[in-house]
Formats: C-alpha cells, structure tokens, sequence
C-alpha cells in the first residue's frame, strides 16, 4: 500500500512544484540527468550481476521489439491511408511503440511485486526498450522527419555511450564472470539506486500537462488504445495461449506492456520535430489513462497466470 501511496504523493509533488512555481519550468531535466547518469546505472549494478540468466529473458527482452514493429506497421499504414502528416506519423509510431518501463514501471511493479519485480523490469528496460528506442527508434525518427539524417556510426556511438547501457554491459559483464561485488559497494548501488522511483515520479508530476482544446485528440485516442489496450492484448494471446508461458517473469512483462508512453521516447521524438507538443499531451493523458488500465491487466494476469 505504501508504494501505491508512494506513486501518487510523487505525482503530486512534482506537479505542485511546476504549478506553483517553486521551480523552474525545465527542472524535470535536471532530475531526468540524475536519474538516467546516477540512479538508474545503479539500480541496474544492484540487480544485473545477481540475475540468473535463462531463456525466460527472452520474453520480456522481446517484448518492446515486438511494440515498436507493430506500432510502426498499424500507424505507418494508417498515415499512407488517411493522409497523415508525416510528422504526426512518426511521432505516433514513436509513442504508441514505447512504453515507460523504467521511470513509471519500476514503482508500478515495485509495488505490486515487491523488489524481486525489478530483475525482470530491468531486463525488459535496458536490452529491451533502450536499445530498439535508440536503434530502431531513431531510425524510424529519421524517416518521418526533415532533419539530416545521423550516421549508422552516429547511432551506436550514442548506445555506447549511454550509461544505464553500460552498466548493464559492466552488470552482464561482472554476472557471467561472477564477481563477487564487496558489501560497501552494493550498500552505496542499493541507496542510489533507490533514488529512481521517487525521482522519475517527481519528474514525471512536472510533466504533466492537459490541454483539452488541442487538435490531437484523436491521435492521442488512437495511440493509448494501442499502447494499453491492445497491444498488452496481442502480448496476452501470444504469450500465455501461443506460448503457454507462466510465472512471475511473464506476469510482469504483460504489465509493463501496458505501460503509458515512453518520456525518453518523447523526448527523442521532439528533438526530431515530430509534433512536441502532441509528445507531452499524450505522455501526460497516458500517465492518467494507464492508472486505469494497468490495474485490469493485473487481474488478468492474476486470474489467468
């Protein structure tokens, strides 16, 4: 109950603060630099190189591949179809293909799983959601903006040099040698580490932003009933009835499915001129939305797991 609390009292706050005016408009950045260059590569040292490494991982590794493949399918389709802009398509490909399975996923699932949860958010985060949003993510980013186009070099360059990547290189890295990491060290990657959850839901309270005049309405609707609705749907069918799969790792890779959009997805998405705008009302409804939908995936997975 305490981490349920925990989410929203977060949200409030960081809402309060930009609404009020106690700080500046950008701070969320500073908090987004702590968390993605201190707090995240810590959590992913605190639980990486204690992991054991099966063949379960490919499901929750998967998973945001397949999201973003048939998200660019569905809404690419879509845009030829309907005559879409090309800006408003690629940022709702973007979108609606990434989920936040690390600043919203991790104190969703730390609160319904407990810190064992984390393992496989973890997983389905850095192998999974980061490397297709900075690989395939902004090659479909290119596509449908104007801008220069970066270099295949460019692109790697920037995972390389990622630091919740590479400590997750060190974490793979320090596991299949079986290091043993002394106390100290774990003591000081648990405490930072534990900074991601309240930090990333401050920051995300910041963001938060309704404007129910805009035109991109019906964009946003699609979106959502993608990201929540239907592709945790498809994750279901093919993971628990194709696959007969079960078990914890399983339950809580539907449930990050289920996640609302991605902030760093938004934010590559906007450096790209691919409607901004549209990027934070539709991480801000989703936020919102997803508080909805994520407790009915929970009872399914739980009826049906």
């Amino acid at each position: 109950m305490a981490s349920i609390l925990l989410i929203f009292i977060c949200l409030i706050v960081g809402y309060l603060l930009k609404r009020y005016h106690l700080v500046k408009a950008n701070s969320f950045e500073a908090l987004n630099t702590l968390i993605i260059y201190v707090a995240l590569p810590a959590l992913t040292l605190q639980y990486i190189p204690n992991i054991e490494i099966n063949t379960d991982l490919v499901f929750p590794i998967l998973m945001p591949w397949i999201n973003i493949i048939l998200s660019w399918l569905l809404f690419g389709f879509l845009g030829r179809r309907l005559g879409w802009s090309k800006a408003i398509t690629g940022a709702l490909i973007i979108m609606a293909g990434f989920g936040n399975t690390s600043f919203v996923g991790i104190p969703i699932i730390q609160a319904l799983y407990g810190k064992a949860g984390i393992e496989t958010v973890i997983m389905v985060d850095q192998p999974g959601s980061f490397v297709a949003l900075t690989t395939l993510g902004i090659f479909i980013a290119n596509i449908y903006s104007d801008k220069q186009k970066p270099t295949t070099a460019g692109i790697f360059k920037n995972i390389l040099k990622f630091p919740p990547f590479i400590a997750f290189v060190l974490g793979v890295v320090i596991n299949v040698t079986q290091i043993a990491i002394p106390t100290d060290i774990n003591t000081i990657f648990e405490t930072l580490g534990s900074l991601v959850v309240p930090l990333a839901l401050i920051s995300v309270g910041m963001q938060l932003e309704l404007d129910f005049k805009s035109t991109y309405w019906k964009y946003i609707w699609m979106g959502l009933g993608f990201k929540l609705l239907l592709f945790p749907a498809i994750i279901f069918i093919l993971y628990f009835i194709f696959f007969q799969q079960s078990g914890q790792v399983i339950e809580i890779t539907l449930i990050e499915s289920a996640m609302a959009p991605m902030i760093t997805a938004g934010i590559i998405a906007s450096s790209y001129d691919l409607k901004p705008r549209f990027c934070s009302l539709i991480l801000s409804v989703g936020i919102f939305a997803s508080f909805i939908t994520i407790p009915f995936w929970y009872w399914i997975v739980q009826f049906f797991g």
